[in-house]
């Protein structure tokens, strides 16, 4: 980022602990192409087609899903990943700071098993991508070798992006956010030219409700984000917008997930099955002419490949948080074996893509908002972290509390969690109170989970924060930051 690089060199060696002030040079406008890269996937194009077909809405009904998708979720990631230009550290150190040395240990271990899936995910499309582009081009069908083949050489790539550090993944960012714009542009001329859109305007209004729940479909995927926004804000400087943080946020995901979702519905008036496609990737192969699709599919890998660097960039400091004691770029390789396994499971026995997808997205908007509620809870009173206290995870921390436990925040994170659960409903699992209500109707567990977890935290009365940031200036930002 910026003049990162001539600090950190092209192998980023920091790990979970802060970054010098000196070095904090970075933009507020670089995180426009860093979420635009996170949102590069041809899952929104099936999430969009889903809308239409499972959810039965219109077209007008999937541009106020695919408008609020991105401004719920991500407003979420830019209001967080203010604490990491707050305390220069990745979120899942900071977080330290609010549950405890040890009592961070119960989210992290959560966020990072979640992590798995995610990535299991994205590297399965990704495979699929390659697969897809080898039959379109050379006529070379899947088989099981070939799966194997190309889901390794893809987990291969994306470690070492993710080992490289924050000043690959955001050059690669750069120049993949032109290249999905230009290629995009062409899916939408060749869409508006061949689409009947008689059709696609006569379409019938659906329920409220679903679209309520397709909203929270769609902003599960930026909510998966949500805890890592910090690793991308610390080498911030303190006194950077947090205006800019959430504007950027919301703005780098908006132009992706907008035209994304919504190009998805569109293809789903004429071509249903995209919404419950095994592999949805092969998939558009079938419904895009070959001049349009190979690139197409082309750039969709290169998304692919830095929304799973990115994650496993993140997956590294949590890694570490949690006690492995290895350099981040090899806290890397941890997550890069357990996609590889879980992707090979996924593309050789699992019989619906789309359905594991999307009851995975469910169980994991729940996971990580219960830690949402409690951490964004806490930025409203602290204005500082303790860098020192952060890294010591010996009793004489001052983030140690009692027996390593902060009992508010882990107690208000443990029962979020469980109620979120409650009004959660999935093919894998449905709550006792996801139906018969309106909470689970409109699949509104992960917002109930970030609203009961905030508020049991803020309940009991803090002591207040006695820790000291040498060095550290006041935060004049503070009130701007609450208010945005």
């Amino acid at each position: 980022m910026s003049k990162t690089a001539e600090a950190e060199g092209a192998l980023e060696t920091r790990g979970i602990e802060p970054v010098p002030d000196a070095e904090r040079t970075a933009k507020t406008r670089e995180l426009f192409p860093t979420w635009v890269a996170a949102n590069i996937s041809v899952l929104l194009l099936t999430m969009g087609a889903s809308l239409v077909v499972s959810y039965k809405l219109n077209f007008w009904q999937a541009i106020v899903v695919a408008i609020a998708a991105p401004i719920v979720s991500y407003g979420l990631v830019g209001l967080i990943g203010i604490a990491g230009k707050r305390g220069g550290a990745p979120g899942m150190a900071l977080s330290r700071a609010v549950f405890g040395q040890r009592g961070n240990l119960l989210p992290g271990s959560l966020i990072w098993v979640a992590r798995w899936g995610w990535e299991t995910i994205n590297a399965v499309t990704g495979a699929y991508a390659v697969l897809t582009v080898l039959d379109i081009l050379f006529g070379i069908k899947q088989n099981n070798s070939l799966v194997i083949l190309t889901l390794l050489l893809f987990v291969c790539v994306t470690f070492a992006i993710s080992g490289l550090g924050i000043n690959v993944v955001q050059m690669c960012n750069k120049y993949a956010t032109y290249l999905f714009g230009i290629f995009s542009v062409l899916v939408l001329v060749y869409l508006i030219i061949n689409t009947d859109w008689s059709e696609v305007f006569g379409q019938p209004a659906g329920k409220t409700s679903l679209m309520v729940a397709g909203i929270g479909m769609i902003a599960a995927g930026g909510v998966s984000w949500i805890p890592s926004s910090p690793d991308f804000t610390r080498y911030l400087p303190r006194t950077a917008s947090a205006k800019g943080i959430i504007g950027n946020s919301i703005g780098g995901a908006g132009i992706v997930v907008l035209p994304m979702v919504l190009m998805g519905s569109v293809m789903a008036v004429s071509t249903p099955d995209l919404a419950s496609a095994q592999d949805p990737v092969s998939f558009l192969g079938e419904i895009l002419p070959m001049w349009i699709a190979v690139p197409y599919l082309l750039i969709a890998l290169v998304g692919m490949l830095l929304i799973n660097a990115m994650s496993m960039y993140s997956a590294g400091f949590t890694a570490q948080t949690l006690g492995f004691k290895v350099p981040r770029h090899w806290a890397v390789s941890i997550n890069a074996v357990i996609s590889l396994v879980f992707g090979a499971i996924l593309m050789l026995v699992a019989t619906s893509f789309m359905s594991s997808f999307i009851s995975f997205l469910s169980l994991l908007a729940v996971a990580f908002s219960a830690w949402v509620g409690v951490f964004g809870a806490d930025m409203f009173k602290r204005k500082h972290y303790d860098g020192a206290a952060l890294i010591d995870t010996t009793r004489t921390s001052a983030y140690w509390y009692k027996g390593g436990f902060a009992p508010a925040a882990c107690v208000a994170w443990a029962v979020g969690l469980v109620v979120g659960l409650l009004f959660t409903s999935s093919t894998w699992f449905s709550g006792p109170l996801a139906t018969n209500n309106f909470i689970g109707e409109y699949g509104l567990g992960w917002v109930v989970t970030i609203v009961v977890s905030g508020l049991l935290y803020l309940a009991p009365p803090k002591p207040a924060d006695t820790t000291k940031a040498p060095g550290e200036p006041g935060e004049p930002e503070a009130a701007e930051a609450m208010a945005s």
